[in-house]
C-alpha cells in the first residue's frame, strides 16, 4: 500500500469532513426549512444552511467544536491490517487537522492538556477487498448527551420508544438542534453505544431495510418532533431531522438500549484506499 497516497487521501478527507455538509443531512434541512412554519425557528434553519454554505465555500470548519475524531475501519480480506498501518492512519489525521488549521479538540483527561492525539479507532474486516476509512468528527455539545439503559428482557418497544424520546428531550437545546438521533438495541452495553454511533454514519435520509426497525425510527421521528424543541431550541416542528436505529443480538437476560445523538453538523467523509 501506497503509504503517501493513504496519508493525501485521508488529509483530504478530514477537511472534506470538516468543511462539507453531508448532502443527506443537507437535504433534510433544506425539507426542514420549506415545511417548518414557526418563524423564528425557519430562520434558525436558515442560518444553520447559510453557515453551511460559508464552511464549504471558504473551507471553513461548519463549527468551532471540530470534534474528536472517531475512525471507523473496515478491512478486505486482501488488506494487511498491520499496527504501522493504524498508525500511519493516525498521523494523517492528526496532519490532517493542522493543515487546514482545525482547533484541536482533544486532551489528557485528568489534566486537560489540548493536543492533536486522541484518534479513536473502532476496526471491522469484511470478505470484500480494499480499506474503507470512515472519518467522523464528534462534538462534545452532543456527544455529552449519550443515554444508556440495561433495560430487563421482558421491557417493551413502547418503554424503550420512552427512554430515547426522553435522552432527546434532556438534550434539549444545547445539543444544537435539529438533531439526527442514533440508536444502538441489543449486544453489551458498549455494543450498543456503538451501534448508535454507526447509525449516524450511514444515510440518515433513507428508511431502515428492515421493517421493524424502519417503523420504530418513524415512531421515534414523530415522537421526538412532539417535542417542541425546535431549532437550536427556538420552538417549531424540527426537533429532529432522522432518527436511525441498528440492532445486535444479545444475551437472554438482558436488553441494552443506547443513545447517541448528533447535532445538526452530523460530520463524517469515506474513502476507499
Amino acid at each position: 500500500m501506497n503509504i503517501v497516497k493513504l496519508k493525501n487521501q485521508v488529509e483530504k478527507a478530514v477537511a472534506r469532513a470538516s468543511f462539507n455538509l453531508r448532502p443527506d443531512v443537507k437535504k433534510l434541512l433544506k425539507r426542514a426549512y420549506r415545511f417548518e412554519k414557526n418563524t423564528r425557528a425557519r430562520k434558525a434553519l436558515g442560518w444553520i444552511l447559510e453557515n453551511a454554505r460559508i464552511a464549504e465555500k471558504e473551507k471553513l470548519a461548519i463549527c468551532q467544536d471540530t470534534g474528536l475524531p472517531i475512525i471507523f475501519i473496515e478491512a478486505g480480506k486482501d488488506v494487511n491490517l498491520s499496527g504501522r498501518l493504524i498508525r500511519e492512519i493516525e498521523k494523517a489525521v492528526e496532519s490532517g487537522y493542522r493543515k487546514n488549521c482545525l482547533r484541536p479538540s482533544s486532551t489528557e483527561p485528568l489534566i486537560r492538556k489540548a493536543s492533536y492525539q486522541g484518534v479513536i479507532f473502532h476496526v471491522e474486516f469484511s470478505n470484500a477487498k480494499g480499506l474503507w476509512i470512515t472519518i467522523f468528527p464528534k462534538g462534545f455539545g452532543s456527544e455529552n448527551k449519550s443515554q444508556l439503559k440495561m433495560f430487563k428482557p421482558t421491557v417493551s418497544i413502547a418503554e424503550i420508544e420512552e427512554f430515547v424520546v426522553s435522552a432527546a428531550k434532556e438534550a434539549g437545546p444545547e445539543s444544537c438542534p435539529p438533531f439526527i438521533v442514533g440508536v444502538g438495541i441489543g449486544g453489551t452495553s458498549d455494543k450498543a453505544l456503538l451501534l448508535a454511533k454507526k447509525a449516524l454514519i450511514g444515510k440518515v435520509d433513507r428508511p431502515n431495510s428492515d421493517k421493524v426497525l424502519n417503523g420504530l425510527e418513524k415512531r421515534l421521528f414523530k415522537k421526538i418532533n412532539s417535542l417542541n424543541i425546535g431549532p437550536m431550541g427556538f420552538s417549531g416542528k424540527t426537533t429532529c431531522l432522522s432518527v436511525k436505529v441498528k440492532k445486535a443480538p444479545t444475551h437472554i437476560a438482558g436488553l441494552p438500549v443506547g443513545v447517541n445523538i448528533s447535532c445538526h453538523a452530523l460530520r463524517s467523509a469515506t474513502i476507499k484506499v
